[in-house]
């Protein structure tokens, strides 16, 4: 006989993925604005790039679309049935969830597999599975970016700081939760490299605040 519980949450599993390739920045950026933003600027579908070449007033839409594909993908969950919040096998769940929504989101199905970094959506999954902790790092990314307007550098050190107060300030018990805090930070640093070597060479751009209009 075949295991219903488990072929449901397959289908979850596609589910999330499927929310996760929802190419907010190219979709916005191509109906509203007749602009790819991934042939522009750093050539990612995210919300950074969007700011880059289109401004805030689309890259804000983005960005809260981008985050919430992770939280429902996450939330998804409580329509599962057989585990209990709380517990490993939630936990572990919910992070199979939520990557497949991060994977979806670097490689969207929808638009020829070419997407952003995952960061916007990997904020969404970690405030549904940790919001404490998440938003504690978010607070970080808020000083970082407000004192030197780099969103790489503010986003690695969020990431970086992720692990740690996991493991020293709350004291994480789920082994799972701990290895896939050091992944993000890991992945956040491997997919940040051309930024990094911009920092170094004091060639990375700083986000503009205010987007000046142009004259003519």
């Amino acid at each position: 006989m075949l295991d219903t519980s488990l072929i449901f949450k397959i289908l979850l599993i596609v589910v999330a993925y499927l929310l996760g390739s929802i190419p907010s920045s190219v979709w916005i950026g191509r109906y509203f604005y007749g602009v790819d933003v991934r042939d522009h600027g750093s050539g990612n579908a995210g919300f950074t790039n969007t700011v880059r070449v289109l401004g805030w007033k689309a890259g804000l839409p983005v960005f809260l679309c981008d985050v919430l594909k992770g939280y429902l993908a996450v939330s998804l969950i409580r329509i599962s049935w057989g585990l209990i919040p709380g517990t490993i096998s939630f936990i572990n769940f919910q992070l199979i969830l939520g990557a497949a929504a991060v994977l979806g989101h670097i490689f969207p199905v929808y638009v020829g597999f070419r997407g952003g970094k995952g960061v916007a959506t990997l904020l969404g999954l970690l405030l549904a599975i940790q919001p404490h902790v998440t938003l504690i790092c978010l607070g970080i990314f808020v000083v970082v970016f407000i004192g030197t307007r780099y969103v790489s550098l503010s986003s690695m050190t969020a990431g970086i700081a992720f692990p740690i107060l996991n493991i020293f300030v709350f004291h994480t018990e789920a082994v799972s939760l701990i290895i896939f805090s050091m992944i993000v930070s890991i992945l956040l640093l491997l997919t940040h490299q051309k930024n990094i070597e911009r920092l170094l060479k004091r060639e990375e751009s700083r986000a503009k605040i205010i987007r000046r209009r142009q004259r003519g």
